[in-house]
């Protein structure tokens, strides 16, 4: 998933920032990152579905829970709740793409030089960090919805919300947020860090051959 996202994403950015003027670079960088959620969602979200339904203890190994639930459910049973995991996830990989991608030019221009492999992975771990609460409520509406199955307790995105409000509060919209903050930032700090310098790495190489 992490595979296609970055595939999609950097040719997207690259695009769309030579049709955005620079002071518009962030409108390129959230739609880029939009694109690539959309095209990584096609893996994400199966996957995401048999990991919940495996932690909810509804199948003991994955090939069986995929078995199972294509057998019950047909194949969009692989994809539930998949307008809500679009409805997280692409404002979650926008937002973080542009926030670490902003962070890092203005970073540039006040060092007036190339970031380090250290400050690349500290300014995606603020990313990953602050999109990551910023978007708790999603991922917790995300969640209902996935692990439901046929009991369809929610009608959709809209309903799950009220009746989380209704029956919990608007603190659960918060539920998790503490661990989520926490490896969502150290992932970004893991995913940028590792990005960047392979993209040095790549940039080098190519260079060389020349």
């Amino acid at each position: 998933a992490s595979a296609i996202f970055v595939g999609v994403y950097e040719p997207a950015k690259r695009k769309l920032l030579e049709m955005f003027p620079e002071n518009l670079s962030a409108i390129a960088h959230l739609t880029a990152g939009a694109i690539g959620g959309a095209a990584s969602s096609l893996i994400r979200v199966p996957t995401e579905v048999v990991k919940q339904r495996m932690q909810m203890s509804q199948f003991k190994t994955a090939p069986d829970a995929v078995r199972l639930i294509v057998a019950k459910e047909g194949i969009k049973g692989l994809y539930a709740g998949y307008g809500s995991f679009l409805l997280r996830d692409l404002p979650f990989d926008a937002i973080q793409f542009c926030i670490y991608e902003q962070l890092r030019i203005g970073y540039r221009l006040a060092a007036k030089r190339d970031l380090k492999d250290a400050e690349n992975a500290i300014i995606g771990a603020f990313a990953g960090a602050f999109t990551g609460a910023l978007t708790t409520p999603l991922d917790v509406m995300k969640t209902r919805l996935m692990i439901q199955g046929q009991a369809s307790q929610y009608r959709g995105f809209i309903d799950c919300a009220q009746t989380i409000l209704r029956e919990e509060g608007a603190g659960a919209f918060l539920k998790g947020i503490e661990p989520r903050v926490l490896w969502i930032g150290i992932g970004g700090s893991i995913f940028f860090g590792v990005l960047e310098k392979t993209k040095s790495i790549l940039a080098e190489r190519t260079n060389r051959s020349r």
